[in-house]
This record gives structure tokens, C-alpha cells and sequence, in this order.
């Protein structure tokens, strides 16, 4: 009688819902990482750190940033091994999205390329109004240019315009960094030679360079940041709960104040402009 008390008292404790509770407390908790592949402009310049921090505080996510060139941020969104991509290279975007890979590409802010070169300018090119018609005038002249070389959105960049200038500089004088937005413009600055870089990275870097703005304005030159969330649908793997938080801070009023006063103390102007409207 005794046992067959305890075992009904057993029975009756597996089947009430405080035990049911309990072992739904005991399930693995959410994703708390978030994985986003983004570019080295906005990790060179500070930028990023300032956002995740903001976002970091008051919630449980933990941001973790791989920062590299936009066609290596999408392969690793195409290989499953990011949440988010925060990119520059509108076509490769285009093509990120259409075959699946991704979903709500939203572009949310700017900045610029500018031609930099060293102040003595011997190809020529601070008169010119187009970037193509400089890039044209490097390559004739026989100067050194550096690249990034990385597939990056900088590098897609540089070379759509070489393929406006119709022209390609020599190969003894086009040097291939493989390197990032600021490792590439510190090396066109040992060499006196002439590079693209996005403006808010050599505002950032502009106290402690030799290099110059000498070519600016044109229209080829704008330089527009999107946010790609991963597809859950192919990657079932991914954070999405926490991508689509980052996500939707990004795309929020405190981002875009962030955004509108970020540089103006330091260097005395905006680096970035907000595009997204705040919700």
C-alpha cells in the first residue's frame, strides 16, 4: 500500500503542471549573439563601436561584428555564417537578395568617394570634375595607385570608374593592398600615390596623412550603406530574432541622431548622413 502511494504521488507530481514548468525552464535559452558581417569604413571610423554600444545597453544581445569588404560580408551571409550584413555594393545587394539569400535589403544612409593624391598632384587631376577624366589621367601620367583589391564595395567602386575612363593603369604602377578601407590609404600615403577612398575614412584619419582630396562631387562617386537581413527560410540556423532587433535599432530615431552628430566635435563635420525615415 505504501508504494503504490508514493509511486501514485510520483506519477501525479510528473503529470502536474509546476513539473511541466519547470522542465519548459529548463530549455536552452535564445540566441543572445548576433553575427553581422559589415564594411571596414564603418568600423575604421568608430561609427560601429558607437551603435553597438548603444544598442548593447539595456538588453541581453551581444553584437558580434566581422569587419571586411561587402562581397566577402555576402559570402559569408551566401555560407550561412553571419545574421545581418551592413554592405556598400548596391548591385551584388540586387543579386544578394534575388537569389534568395537574403531579405528586407533597406539602404539607410550615405557618405562619399573622393580621389586622394599627394599634394603636388603630378598626374594632374585636382581640375577635374569627373572622376572618370582623373582616373584617366593617372593612368597616362604613370603614377602609382593603390587599390584595395578585395572585392570590396570600394573596390567595385574604383573599378566601374576605370571602366568609364576606358583605360587601366599600368601593372608595375597598380599596387593591390587586399587590405581595408584605412590600411589601404595609409599605404597610398607611404608611396606619395594616388587611391579611392570613402570620405569618412579620411576624415578620420586626416591629421596624420600627407594625402589630399583632388577630385570630389561626382555623381559616381556616392556611397550608399544598406542593411541585408539573412533569409531564415534557408538559414534556419540564424538569429533571426536578434538580427531583426539590431535590424530595427539601425533603422530607428536614436540611430539617426547617433548618425546626424557623429564626427561633428572630432572632425568638424557630419561623416555619415541618415537617409532611412525615423520611425
Amino acid at each position: 500500500m505504501i508504494k503504490r502511494i508514493i509511486s501514485g504521488f510520483c506519477l501525479a507530481a510528473l503529470l502536474s503542471p509546476a513539473f511541466y514548468a519547470g522542465a519548459q525552464e529548463a530549455a536552452p535559452v535564445k540566441n543572445k549573439t548576433i553575427i553581422l558581417a559589415t564594411t571596414t569604413s564603418v568600423q575604421d571610423t568608430g561609427l560601429l563601436d558607437v551603435l553597438v554600444a548603444a544598442f548593447q545597453k539595456g538588453n541581453d544581445y551581444i553584437v558580434k561584428a566581422v569587419a571586411v569588404g561587402s562581397g566577402q560580408a555576402m559570402q559569408m551571409g551566401k555560407a550561412g555564417e553571419a545574421d545581418l550584413m551592413w554592405v556598400h555594393s548596391p548591385d551584388d545587394e540586387i543579386q544578394f537578395v534575388a537569389e534568395g539569400y537574403g531579405t528586407d535589403r533597406t539602404t539607410f544612409m550615405h557618405n562619399d568617394f573622393v580621389l586622394l593624391g599627394p599634394a603636388a598632384d603630378p598626374a594632374k587631376v585636382k581640375k577635374e570634375k569627373k572622376a572618370a577624366a582623373a582616373f584617366a589621367k593617372i593612368a597616362a601620367s604613370g603614377v602609382q595607385f593603390v587599390s584595395r583589391g578585395d572585392n570590396s564595395g570600394t573596390h567595385k567602386k574604383e573599378l566601374k570608374i576605370w571602366g568609364a575612363a576606358k583605360v587601366k593603369p599600368a601593372a608595375d604602377k597598380y599596387i593591390e593592398a587586399g587590405q581595408g578601407m584605412a590600411a589601404t590609404v595609409k599605404i597610398a600615403d607611404e608611396k606619395g600615390a594616388y587611391v579611392l577612398a570613402d570620405r569618412s575614412t579620411y576624415l578620420s584619419l586626416r591629421k596624420n596623412l600627407s594625402l589630399k582630396i583632388l577630385c570630389e562631387g561626382d555623381e559616381i562617386l556616392l556611397n550608399r550603406y544598406s542593411l541585408i537581413l539573412v533569409n531564415p527560410a534557408r538559414f534556419p540556423k540564424a538569429n533571426a530574432e536578434g538580427a531583426k532587433a539590431f535590424f530595427d535599432f539601425l533603422l530607428s530615431k536614436r540611430t539617426k541622431k547617433i548618425v546626424d552628430n557623429f564626427g561633428v566635435d572630432k572632425y568638424g563635420k557630419k561623416l555619415f548622413f541618415y537617409d532611412y525615415p525615423a520611425k
